[in-house]
């Protein structure tokens, strides 16, 4: 699987377009705004997203994703439902960032621990990863090694979790039960910041030492 980033919004958040060698089908992860420049960048690759896939409700991860659903006639998939509220609160969120307005939504299908998506010939296996969100998942290619992990674990860092249902614990618990055991060797995407390995984060990240 290949992938480009693409930063968005004045959160420098990872918007990740992922796509299929072999038969270019691609999807977009975590549209969290700059439409116009999401399509730009998705002409110049000269790819057409199949489906929009979510990590988690945080408005930079989200905030653009109705709009290119609609553009691309794409299906949103993703995140696991108990985030759903943080969908239906995206216009207070949208408020209280000083964003421009993005109305609450329902994606088209929810995702479950042990659930998979297909992109092209790749599959994603999804897990899910509560602590900086209860419905938080990520998205991992097992064949190509690689992790998409949203705001669950960073480049020297982990998830914030001092937002409405944000537990600490659960989520260092989910990196070292769920993310670590994937493989030393895993790169994975962020949802900011530079890519990293799971171990180099096992050997260096602070937060897991």
């Amino acid at each position: 699987m290949k992938y480009h980033i693409i930063p968005v919004t004045a959160f420098a958040q990872n918007c990740s377009v992922i796509w299929c060698e072999t038969t270019r089908e691609a999807a977009l992860v975590d549209p969290g705004g700059d439409a116009s420049t999401l399509k730009q960048t998705l002409e110049q690759l000269n790819l057409k997203p199949a489906q929009i896939l979510l990590t988690h409700g945080h408005l930079d991860h989200v905030g653009a994703a109705v709009e290119l659903a609609a553009f691309y006639s794409a299906p949103i998939i993703g995140p696991q439902k108990l985030d759903a509220f943080l969908l239906a609160s995206l216009p207070l969120q949208s408020r209280m960032f000083g964003l421009d307005d993005c109305a609450a939504f329902t994606p088209d299908r929810w995702l479950e621990e042990g659930d998979s998506v297909q992109v092209g010939l790749v599959t994603l296996d999804i897990l899910h990863c509560p602590g900086h969100t209860p419905g938080h998942i990520v998205f991992f290619d097992r064949v190509g090694r690689l992790l998409i992990s949203g705001d669950v674990i960073f480049n020297g860092g982990v998830g914030r979790t001092d937002f409405p249902q944000g537990n600490h614990q659960h989520l260092i618990e989910a990196i070292k039960s769920k993310l670590l055991p994937l493989g030393d060797d895993v790169e994975f995407v962020p949802g900011h910041g530079a890519t990293s390995t799971l171990g180099r984060e096992r050997l260096s990240n602070p937060f897991l030492q």
